[in-house]
């Protein structure tokens, strides 16, 4: 089995290498995905991310209202610090559940936003990491998710610098670019990943 760790900048496109990659046969393990799982209604998360921050983090369903704490803790380091000490070790428990269902031969990508920013890339035997210029992740953030300007500078103030994430990468895709430029790349790490896998 070959871990990746897949990381990158809010709005590098990572999510779309990440589809890719499942397409051509990885195990996605979404960091984000399960962090949604683990505070649904019911669930222990999502009771501890209530006591820390107040019942008007729910909507009228009982649900997590992810725009009204995102607005709480992307402004608060102290605030976001403490939903990361909720959350990550309910992801961290998950993911280690998913990986051990794959099978001895696979190459599982974990998908983790803040892999460099939390020092978790000695977990994985290979890191890539997606990268696009900030005014390229500031234009999708506005046109393609709808947030205003300085709440797109905001959430990429919260992340590392791309030096950082840079200086913990194996292999780095470039995704300034269109789409069709992005399909190569992500093919040739594939590739790479698969030759890797089949040497560990």
């Amino acid at each position: 089995m070959l871990k990746v760790g897949l990381t990158g900048g809010i709005g590098a496109g990572k999510s779309e290498v990440s589809r890719l990659l499942a397409s051509y046969g990885a195990v996605l393990i979404d960091a984000d995905e399960i962090a949604r799982e683990v505070v649904e209604p019911g669930t222990p998360g999502l009771a501890a991310v209530v006591e820390a921050f107040g019942p008007d983090v729910l909507t009228p369903q009982g649900t997590l209202d992810r725009p009204r704490l995102g607005a709480i803790v992307f402004s608060d380091a102290e605030r976001l610090a403490r939903l990361n000490a909720i959350v990550h070790p309910l992801v961290g428990a998950r993911s280690a559940e998913l990986e051990a269902a794959a099978g001895p031969d696979a190459v599982v990508v974990h998908d983790v936003p803040l892999l460099a920013e939390n020092g978790l890339a000695p977990l994985y035997d290979l890191v890539v990491v997606v990268d696009a210029s900030p005014g390229t992740r500031l234009d999708r953030l506005v046109r393609l998710r709808g947030m205003t300007e300085s709440e797109a500078r905001a959430r990429m103030a919260a992340q590392a610098e791309p030096e950082q994430r840079r200086a913990v990468a194996d292999l780095i895709i470039d995704n300034d670019g269109p789409l069709e430029a992005l399909e190569p790349q992500v093919r040739e790490v594939w590739a790479e990943l698969r030759k890797r896998a089949r040497h560990t």
